[in-house]
């Protein structure tokens, strides 16, 4: 059984920064894709950002040059570093993992930047 931990959330000022972590846990193969989605009250969810097993990333035009995601395969462990938080970037934040034909997710981590 797979699943995904996540942690870092929390309340900032804006233009603060914040780190988001997620562990996946369980049999994990190093060929898969992870990511970060985010969902603000009332919208539709997005991605954020997303990795690939080579370390190629993409990134939503809303966050260039603010987040960067990376990975530790060893750990299976995808990282977000969110510089320069803004209001509108505040929304529950969940991490992705596809693997072998199927998504998994995180239970979803609160990120808050308050003007």
């Amino acid at each position: 059984q797979v699943r995904l931990v996540e942690s870092g959330g929390g309340l900032v000022q804006a233009w603060e920064s914040l780190r988001l972590f997620c562990v996946s846990l369980g049999r994990i193969f190093r060929l898969n894709g992870m990511g970060w989605y985010r969902q603000a009250p009332g919208k539709e969810p997005e991605l954020v950002a997303g990795i690939n097993e080579n370390g190629n990333t993409n990134d939503a035009d809303s966050v260039k040059d603010r987040f960067i995601i990376s990975r530790d395969n060893a750990k299976s462990t995808v990282f977000l570093q969110m510089d320069s938080l803004k209001p509108e970037d505040t929304a529950v934040y969940y991490c992705n993992l596809f693997m072998m034909g199927r998504n998994y997710w995180g239970q979803g981590t609160q990120v808050t930047a308050s003007s």
